[in-house]
């Protein structure tokens, strides 16, 4: 982590990445493209997801997630910093000399080679069946449904950990805590991803934030009534409801949220904590 002298209010707890081990390079024109921004409006032009707006400008790193190459060996020649991800990203270079980006794993250098097939030799970065992934390792970017490229363990420092084999699916401990199936015959990459500080970092003062696109967050409790459930009032007051409530009145605060019948739920062996 970098931290810097209280030259500054704001800057005085900051703390950021250290991006020291990232190549100085700009992004790969042909990977990349330009994604309207919206700053949470629909399409008349009406405010649907609050807080979101602002952002300095940034284009779209388009990821390899899935198994197109299989039976290829890559090159790294990067490791870049990407403005939509948490985690890094590297630049690799295959066989067939076509260039792709992919989540980049804790521990990837420059030069290093990655193996893409059924089964292939453990180390990190290499993509390969379930089945072949020996018990207790850790892997990330794993697929849920065939085809479709990693699902899960995709943000900074994620990763699940392989339990068991059997009966056609492979037992996963999530980083969340909870244990799912996944069928064994889905490919996952060995290792953590990348950048497992990042949760550590102290935004430290609000114009920062309004550089990644968040706007500002206004409590409740000093609304109008007509604007909020807990609005209203002579000074502080209470909440004036039996439960917590969100903005339109939905419950929280201990309600479970998820689907009784989700399709899904048949995978999930232990619930996280």
């Amino acid at each position: 982590m970098k931290s810097y002298n209280p030259t500054t209010p704001g800057r005085r707890h900051m703390t950021s990445v250290d991006y020291s081990g990232l190549s100085r390079v700009r992004p790969w024109k042909a990977l990349t493209k330009n994604i309207r921004y919206s700053a949470g409006r629909n399409n008349q032009g009406r405010v649907s997801v609050r807080h979101q707006g602002g952002a300095n400008k940034k284009l779209y790193r388009i990821i390899d997630l899935g198994e197109e190459k299989l039976g290829m060996t890559a090159r790294v020649e990067t490791l870049e910093y990407d403005p939509y991800r948490t985690a890094f990203i590297a630049r690799v270079v295959y066989t067939d000399g076509e260039r792709r980006y992919i989540l980049a794993p804790q521990g990837l250098k420059q030069g290093d080679t990655i193996q893409y097939g059924e089964s292939t030799s453990i180390n990190p970065g290499n993509r390969m069946m379930l089945k072949n992934i020996p018990i207790g390792y850790k892997v990330y970017s794993v697929e849920v449904h065939k085809g479709k490229g990693g699902q899960f363990a995709r943000s900074a420092g994620s990763w699940a950990e392989v339990l068991a084999h059997e009966n056609g699916y492979t037992n996963m401990k999530l980083s969340s805590g909870a244990v799912r199936r996944v069928i064994w015959e889905n490919f996952a990459s060995i290792g953590q991803v990348s950048n497992p500080e990042h949760n550590l970092v102290v935004i430290g003062k609000a114009g920062r934030s309004r550089w990644l696109g968040i706007r500002p967050t206004v409590r409740g409790s000093v609304m109008n009534p007509v604007d909020h459930p807990y609005g209203g009032g002579e000074g502080r007051t209470q909440r004036g409801t039996r439960k917590p409530k969100t903005l339109w009145g939905k419950v929280t605060g201990g309600r479970k949220t998820r689907n009784k019948k989700k399709w899904s739920n048949k995978f999930i062996i232990q619930r996280r904590k």
